[in-house]
This record gives structure tokens, C-alpha cells and sequence, in this order.
């Protein structure tokens, strides 16, 4: 007997899509979503990703490999459609009979999506969309899922609110596609008010990266605990030349170093040093580096502490297999009062 029978059964369709128990997916956080937090997070009857960023195709190997030694429940694969070796990469998937790709980071480049459902072992594509046009041009291109994120997430974000996103959105596509709804969710209340919308599932990052099964560094957990919804806050553009999509973190000192970095890189585009392609290059090499400082060196200073408006809701380290039943427990409670 399901424990959680009205949240079971609206999500049927997102579970049956990912083939778990529930239809929660984490989000693919750099240097957080590895074998160990994507792995509990399966074995608990979630989905996890595994954040590939901006690995090598033999460095994913190994993730995946690893993963597939601690769990064997379904999981996924989150790819940036900017990576330089994205077909090796799905290769490197295909190879391993990873059943989900999350396509990340823009439209997908011609020939990649034929690639991931076209191989041996084909696998689902799930996409990003932040407008309501480009949602419905990605199904139509292959997308079998839809993931519409919110700008309070924390990492890249888009400019419009997740509840915006979701009465846009799931009226017009929940019926015929699978959407799972992201940004800001913090408690299984709001992921019944996504539920009832329409929505097959949902997705959270923020709610999972201080897991007990998280390798992030206990000052970086400690960083998030201490903080609060305003402290997460979005990077600003300096330069229209660098179209910098905007990252939520928490306020600190590698905030203010990456506005001086966009200055430097602007300076340098100026004095034509640098062609514009190596220009944003840089800018993304930044964040990957400030993003590792903070995960796994624990620089809480200088690194970048990537977060979403819901680390406010985060007070201590707990199992993924508890946060999972909490969530699960409250969205039964809220649907169980209407």
C-alpha cells in the first residue's frame, strides 16, 4: 500500500517517465551531483543526475561507472549543449544504457538529440525551456520531457518566476507532455500546488546539496545553513558584450570577484587581445573554478556558492532518504486539507 496515495497518483505519469517511485528529480549541481548524492538519491525512490559540466567523456565514464556500483534504480545524465565534446559525451552514455539525458544550457545543436535516441541503447531526452515558444519548439525537436525552472534556482537562471513560469506553461502543455516544474521549492506543499497545476513532477537541487550523502564541504553546508532567502542573489551583467546569464549565490566575496573578472575580460576585448568566443570562455572556466573552491575546498569566501532562494529552509544535515519522506509527507498532508 502506498503511504502517499493522492501525491502518487498525481504523479503517476512523472514516475512512469523516470521509472522510480517518485516523480522527484534533483537538479545537476557541478561538483555536488555526483555518484554518491545521485546514487541515495535513486535508492530513496527519487532521480538523481548526475552533473557531467564540463568533464572529459572518460571522466564521465568513471561517474557513471561508479554511480551504476552504488545504485540500481534509474538515473540520469545532465549534459550542456555548449560542451565542445557533447557527442562523445552521449556516446560515453549510450555505452553505459543511461535511460534519461537533461539537455542543459541552450537549444541543443543540430544532431545531438538524433544521436541520444538514435544509438543501441536510446535513451529520453528531457529539456530546459524559459519561454512558453522555445518549450513547445524543443517537443516538437525530440524533447520527450520539459523542465520549466524558475529564477529563484540557484546556479544559471532565467529572468521570470517559477509560479509565472508554472500558470504560463502547464495549462497550455501539462496535458500532452511530461513538465516537471523547478526553482525555489523547498517543501512538499509547494510541490502539491505544482501537483494540482498540472504537473507531472518536480524538480529541487538546493533541498538535496546539503544532504548527509552531499561531499560538499562542511563549511559550504554550513554557509547555506547559516543563510538566508535574500542572501541568495543573482550576479549582475556588466557588459552586453559578454552575455553572461545571471547565477544565483550567496552574497560573498567571489561575487564581488567575478564582477572585477567581467571588468578584466571587457578591458581585454577592448584592447582586441582576446577574440569574443575566448572572452565568454573565460567567464564560464571562472565559475567552474569558483564553483569547486567553495564544494570541495570549502573556500566560502572566495568560492561560489551557488544557491537557490529556498536555502533559507535549510537547517541542518539530513539523509536523502529522510528529506525525500518529508517532502512526500507534507505534499500528502496539504493534498489530504483540500
Amino acid at each position: 500500500m502506498n503511504d502517499y496515495p493522492r501525491t502518487a497518483r498525481l504523479m503517476q505519469r512523472g514516475a512512469e517517465f523516470l521509472g522510480t517511485k517518485y516523480a522527484i528529480m534533483c537538479g545537476a549541481m557541478s561538483w555536488v551531483s555526483e555518484r554518491n548524492l545521485v546514487a541515495a538519491i535513486s535508492n530513496a525512490g527519487g532521480f538523481g543526475v548526475i552533473a557531467c559540466g564540463a568533464m572529459t567523456p572518460e571522466l564521465l565514464d568513471t561517474e557513471i561507472a561508479e554511480t551504476k556500483k552504488r545504485t540500481d534504480k534509474p538515473f540520469g545524465v545532465n549534459l550542456i549543449t555548449m560542451h565542445p565534446g557533447l557527442l562523445d559525451l552521449i556516446e560515453v552514455c549510450e555505452r553505459h544504457g543511461v535511460g534519461h539525458i537533461v539537455l542543459a544550457g541552450g537549444i541543443p545543436p543540430k544532431g545531438s538529440v538524433e544521436a541520444i535516441k538514435g544509438g543501441k541503447n536510446p535513451a529520453k531526452v528531457i529539456v530546459f525551456a524559459p519561454t512558453l515558444a522555445l518549450a513547445k519548439k524543443l517537443l516538437r525537436s525530440g524533447g520527450d520531457a520539459l523542465v520549466i525552472e524558475g529564477m529563484e534556482a540557484g546556479g544559471h537562471i532565467g529572468p521570470v518566476s517559477t509560479s509565472v513560469l508554472a500558470q504560463e506553461m502547464l495549462p497550455e502543455l501539462a496535458e500532452d507532455h511530461v513538465v516537471f516544474v523547478a526553482g525555489g521549492i523547498g517543501r512538499g506543499q509547494a510541490i502539491a500546488g505544482y501537483l494540482e497545476m498540472g504537473a507531472a513532477g518536480v524538480q529541487l537541487g538546493t533541498r538535496f546539496s546539503c544532504a548527509t550523502e552531499s561531499i560538499a564541504h562542511p563549511d559550504f553546508k554550513k554557509a547555506y545553513f547559516r543563510a538566508n532567502a535574500r542572501d541568495a542573489v543573482a550576479s549582475v551583467q556588466l557588459d552586453p558584450r559578454l552575455p553572461v546569464i545571471p547565477v544565483r549565490a550567496l552574497k560573498n566575496k567571489g561575487g564581488e570577484a567575478f564582477t572585477e573578472k567581467q571588468r578584466e575580460v571587457a578591458a581585454t576585448l577592448d584592447r582586441e587581445e582576446i577574440a569574443m568566443g575566448e572572452a565568454q570562455l573565460q567567464i564560464e572556466h571562472y565559475w567552474a573554478g569558483a564553483l569547486r573552491r567553495a564544494v570541495i575546498d570549502g573556500d566560502i569566501e572566495n568560492g561560489s556558492l551557488m544557491a537557490g532562494q529556498s536555502v533559507g529552509m535549510l537547517k541542518e544535515e539530513e539523509p536523502v532518504a529522510e528529506i525525500m519522506a518529508k517532502l512526500m509527507a507534507q505534499s500528502e498532508s496539504a493534498l489530504s486539507r483540500r
